[in-house]
Formats: C-alpha cells, structure tokens, sequence
C-alpha cells in the first residue's frame, strides 16, 4: 500500500501538470489516433482503487537503471502492455525521447561493461595459473633481495628448506650510494654462506642492483641470479601470517625473505597471499572484485590439487586449498604433526580432528609422504586403488620395492593392451592408465615438466647484442587488447 500511494502521489502530480497545454495527456484509441482529452474528462485525484490489476489509468516507465519511475499520466480504458505504453511516452515530446535514449545508452554499456567483465576474468585466471606453476628450484641456498633506493636493499638468506638464516641491509644507490660497501658486504654473506642463487625483487632499483649483483658474482666467482616477481611481497610482509611465521623480524626484511623463498617454491609461498594481490593481468581492478577473487581462488584451488602437497611439510596456506580441507582442518593437520611428528601413511590422516571418511576420500590422493611406510603415499594414486596396484603388482610378478620398478611397469605396459588389462583388474581404463603413470613416475611434480628459471651472471646490455644471438627471456604479463 505505502508504494501503492507513492504511485498514486506521484501520477496525480503528472495529472495536475497536464493543465498546461504543452503537457496534456494524449490518448490511444482503438482507432491508433492520439488526441487530447478535453476537459471534462481529465481525471482527478486519483485513488488506490485506480491502481487495480484490471484498471490501470497510468504507465511507469523506468528511466533509469537505479529505479527511477515516470508517471506519463496516460488515461486508459483497458490495460496498457509496455510496446504501446512506451510509443505514448514517445509521443509526448522531446523530453521522453530524450530520456529513452538516455535510458538505451545506460542499459547498453552496463550489458557491455558486464560482457568485457567476464572477458577479462579469464585473462587473470590464466596467467595466475602460469605463474603458480612455476618450477621450483629445490636443494639451492638462496639469498634474497629486496630493492630500494632512499631506504636501501634488505637481503635475507635462507637455508635449503626456506629456513631464515641471517639479514642485513646495504645502500648502494641513491643518496648514500655506499656502492663499494655493499658489493663488499654480500661478496663476505655469498662466500660465508654458500649461496648457489640470488633473487632480486623487479621493483624499484631492480635494475641498479642487478648490476651491483653481477659485479659481486664475478668477484666471489660463485653463484648466479634471477629476477623474481615481487608482486604481493609487500602484503605478505604486513599480514598476520608472516607475524607468526616471522614473528622478531622487521616489516621490510619479511618481503626479502618472501622473494628469497618465492625462487625456492613459487606455489608454496604465493598460496600464502590473496590472489588479488598477486597482480596478474591488467584490468583486474575494473571488474568485478567478487567475481574476480572467486575465479582467482578457483585457480588456486586448482593449482594445488595439480601439483599435489607433501603433508609433512606444507604450511596451513597451503593445506587449506586441498581439495576436503578447509582453514580449520588445515590447521589441526599442522598442529598434529607437530605433537606426534610426520605422518608416516595417509591412513594416518584419519586420526586428525575434523578429518572424516568423506574428506579423507577427497584429499588423500592429492596428499603426498615422499618417505612413508607404503611407497604408494607418494603418488597421485588412491587409497581406494591401492588393491588394483596388488593385483597388478602380482600379474607382473614384482613385490613393488624393487630398484627398477619404473622400467619394469613401463615394459609391461609397452607389451600389454591397456583396455584388456583394466578389464582384467575390472577398473576403467583412465583409471589404469593413472596408475601406470604414477609408477613410471614416482613422486612427479608436473612443474619440473616446465621451464627452469633462467640462471644469470652478469648483465646483457645493448652493446652486447650481435646479429644471430639467440636470448631466452621470460613473459612477466600478458594483455588482451
């Protein structure tokens, strides 16, 4: 009723304005003519009654998408459908035009606008996924830098496995410019330490302390360097789990650590920073925020569930993307294995609190244990195929420990028909074929299938290119244009 006599006040507005001439209503007889009605007949103040489904005196007509409505004040005798209601209010004057054009040209850039938006969504979500699956370099000591000018370079070194070792900060460029001094302060931290690579940060002064680095490469005469992407550092440094990982540690020194482990494990260390921070592609401001973080954490989640996690090492961030596992039971995961040490078989994982027989069923196969007690555990293979691994096991007469296992499988699969062989261990043939695959490959990380970050040593400038040189180089972003 209240919106009812919104209505109601707002048409009899309309109809006291008709007096003028120029805005008299018009009316659509059967014959199609409009003509004005005369005085006798214009209507007075109307009430609710006039606004019954059968007897609707007056059309509204939005005019704009926030939900405005015109009353044009039109008198029927019968029901008004919107075509014809919509040529009346045409035929009113330039007014209505003018707001219908108004009205086409807003609906039509909110219905552009939300098909670029689903467009450009896809632009994020791709290079998302390249860039968290870039290969890990594992088993190197890595020294971290974070570039700046007025309030220096932090470098941090950590150890094979992420573990922070040490820090310092130089000032080799603008305004100390203590070049000298810090070439000789990380050529000490590269020989004392045994750093096989440095990661540089590609934000300000990335290029000035590339050089710096290549300088001190050349007189320790040891290690490499890489430009590693920066983009989230300086949020992960400032949010509460980079207060619990590195609790005693400076604000500015956590974004070197973060470069320095982002080399060693990119998945591991960019899992633990919103995706919207992670500043792919280039629109991804101008769309939707809650579609696009969707789409983003769709991407992780997809990721993580591909690459596989190793249970006795992942951090909670990392966990909670498993596919079955959520925050809650991430945590209770780490808080476990810290009182009763690695898990030694997935069968384990039921003991964890939170951790029922449905979310087993959907996270054990993405859930590795390179040095379990059953050597399956450090496949992408299901427990619940585990049997079907025996009965293969004993077609080809092997105990499933031995040394040369991979190329006996790889032999036996060369010599047997896949789709006779499933219906013999009466499994679908993707099934047997993953099962093969995983056996052949034991413990596969499907990054180390990718390119290598490229190593580098000392700085290509333009005097250095010759006709017929061939550079490796990397794409840092993509736009669709």
């Amino acid at each position: 009723q209240a919106a009812m006599l919104l209505y109601t006040r707002r048409a009899w507005c309309a109809s006291q304005r008709a007096d003028r001439p120029q805005r008299r209503p018009f009316r659509d007889d059967e014959s199609g003519q409009d003509e004005p009605y005369g005085d006798e007949a214009r209507p007075t103040r109307p009430s609710i009654e006039h606004f019954a489904p059968h007897k609707t005196p007056f059309s509204f007509l939005p005019c704009t998408r926030g939900g405005t409505v015109l009353a044009s004040a039109v008198k029927r005798s019968s029901s008004l459908n919107v075509p014809q209601a919509r040529q009346v209010f045409l035929k009113r004057g330039g007014h209505g035009r003018r707001l219908l054009a108004a009205q086409k040209r807003d609906d039509r850039a909110h219905e552009l606008g939300q098909l670029n938006g689903r467009a450009v969504l896809g632009l994020p979500s791709g290079q998302g996924r390249n860039l968290l699956l870039q290969p890990p370099l594992r088993g190197k000591r890595v020294m971290g830098i974070d570039p700046g000018y007025r309030t220096g370079c932090k470098v941090a070194l950590v150890d094979e496995t992420g573990k922070f070792l040490g820090g310092t900060t130089i000032y080799p460029h603008e305004p100390q410019k203590q070049w000298d001094e810090a070439r000789g302060l990380l050529v000490s931290l590269i020989t004392r330490g045994k750093v096989d690579v440095i990661a540089i940060g590609n934000g300000t002064a990335s290029r000035e302390t590339e050089a710096l680095v290549a300088e001190v490469i050349a007189q320790a005469r040891q290690g490499a360097y890489v430009i590693v992407n920066e983009a989230g550092a300086s949020v992960y440094s400032a949010s509460p789990l980079a207060r619990e990982e590195l609790p005693d540690m400076d604000v500015s020194m956590r974004g070197a650590v973060s470069i320095a482990r982002r080399l060693q494990d990119p998945l591991a260390e960019l899992v633990k920073i919103e995706p919207r921070s992670v500043g792919v592609g280039l629109y991804q401001h101008d769309v939707d925020q809650k579609k696009l973080a969707e789409a983003l954490d769709a991407v992780v989640e997809s990721v993580v569930n591909h690459v596989g996690v190793d249970l006795n090492t992942a951090s909670p961030a990392l966990l909670q993307y498993v596919s079955g596992i959520n925050k809650r039971t991430a945590k209770a995961i780490v808080k476990y294995r810290d009182e009763h040490g690695p898990f030694k078989s997935r069968q384990e994982l039921k003991k964890v609190k939170g951790i029922g027989e449905k979310a087993f069923q959907q996270a054990a196969g993405f859930l590795k244990i390179p040095d379990g007690e059953n050597p399956l555990d450090n496949t992408f293979i299901h427990p619940e195929s585990y049997p079907v691994v025996e009965n293969l096991f004993a077609l080809m007469g092997v105990r499933g420990d031995e040394p040369d296992l991979a190329q006996r499988v790889k032999a036996f699969r060369a010599e047997n028909d896949l789709a006779e062989l499933a219906e013999v261990l009466e499994v679908g043939l993707p099934t047997l074929t993953d099962i093969l695959d995983n056996l052949i490959k034991p413990g596969r990380d499907p990054r180390d299938e990718l390119p290598k970050p490229i190593l580098r040593s000392d700085v290509l400038k333009m005097e250095d290119l010759r006709e017929g040189m061939i550079l490796e180089g990397t794409v840092r972003n993509v736009v669709d244009f």
